[in-house]
């Protein structure tokens, strides 16, 4: 194919070349719209009201959820053709498998909730292309809700199925302090999920979340009295440079990215420490480098793109804007570490969401 810009130049397409990517166009785009499909699903209740009952009607799917039925069956439709559900004759079965991630909020591989964050993405375009045509600042608390709630969901699950048994367990003496009542600050807590998954393992030690996003607060302390924990969780409005208190650990779970001074946030965790403390630093998975990572890791087009909406401008809305992103990686990460006085800094642990690292004074 032959395809004429101007008078003089002529561009050859392979068209092997453009029928592959288009090909993968469309599967971007159907991933799209499944996602707003399993977004509605969670939020109106189909997953819940298919799970565990066998084969059912567009109808009764309906009537269990109050919806309209032609659209029901429409949704159906979409969600068989995608592979979530099966379709057999005129009803359609959510296998077990499946209502693992879509039904069942207790689930470790739950993840319909975690929606909500990509939908923000779309709702929050006019703010994000302000951004980039301006200084590039979009700080967390100016995003739709959803953003807060998808987050919680998008991480919740694998806090709960690794922080108590694989994490915690894998620092140096750190189990023991918080058996033996230890201190534990969680800065940039958002809505609790960490704190509460550690507070039901160790309920000895005592918990401070802290986060700079008010609202965030008090859905965190609704979260910890929903669980049974607040006997042992206090909470400061604060940022990662301004909270007070001396801790046997402190944490940053999957924030440390976001802030304006990574450094600044790392050393005054140093400050904060007890002695012989410890730093449990969790952030998204990456490879070191760039090239190795987006050909290796099958997470880089997804937390890539999370970070340019969300991430850097976050962290470019604050002082110092350091965009450190996303997908910093393992040794940029001991690099903000040791120049904030650490000399000690290891992984301990990863998932495939998750890179999970340990740093001492």
């Amino acid at each position: 194919m032959t395809i004429s810009t101007d008078s003089t130049v002529d561009l050859r397409v392979d068209e092997a070349k453009l029928e592959a990517f288009m090909g993968q166009m469309i599967g971007h785009m159907t991933g799209g719209a499944v996602c707003l499909g399993v977004w509605l699903g969670d939020e109106l209740g189909f997953y819940e009201a298919m799970a565990g009952a066998g084969p059912l009607t567009a109808q009764v799917v309906a009537e269990r959820t109050g919806c309209n039925e032609r659209l029901v069956r429409e949704w159906l439709d979409g969600q068989a053709s995608a592979g979530l559900v099966e379709r057999h004759d005129d009803r359609y079965v959510l296998p077990a498998e499946h209502a693992m991630a879509l039904a069942d909020d207790t689930s470790p591989v739950f993840v319909a909730r975690g929606m909500n964050a990509f939908g923000s993405m779309f709702m929050d375009i006019e703010k994000i292309k302000a951004a980039y045509r301006g200084d590039g600042a979009l700080a967390w608390g100016d995003h739709h809700p959803c953003l807060f709630a998808g987050t919680e969901w998008f991480f919740r699950t694998g806090y709960r199925a690794h922080l108590p048994t694989e994490w915690i367990p894998a620092l140096d003496g750190v189990e023991a302090k918080l058996r033996a009542g230890g201190r534990v600050a969680d800065v940039g807590c958002g809505h609790a999920a960490s704190i509460v998954a550690m507070a039901h393992a160790f309920p000895e030690a005592e918990y401070t979340g802290i986060d700079s996003h008010e609202p965030s607060i008090r859905t965190a302390g609704e979260r910890v009295a929903e669980e049974g924990v607040t006997d042992r969780v206090q909470f400061q409005v604060a940022d990662a440079q301004a909270y007070t208190g001396t801790y046997e650990l402190i944490c940053f779970f999957d924030c440390l990215h976001d802030m304006g001074d990574p450094v600044g946030a790392a050393r005054h965790a140093r400050e904060h420490l007890a002695e012989d403390g410890t730093v449990l630093l969790v952030e998204p998975f990456a490879i070191d480098g760039t090239d190795a990572n987006q050909h290796d890791n099958p997470m880089a087009a997804l937390l890539y793109h999370a970070s340019a909406t969300i991430c850097v401008p976050n962290s470019l809305s604050q002082e110092v804007g350091a965009g450190l992103g996303a997908q910093a990686g393992e040794e940029r990460l001991r690099q903000v570490f040791t120049e904030a006085g650490y000399t000690r800094f290891r992984r301990v642990a990863e998932t495939p969401m998750n890179l999970v690292l340990e740093a001492r004074p």
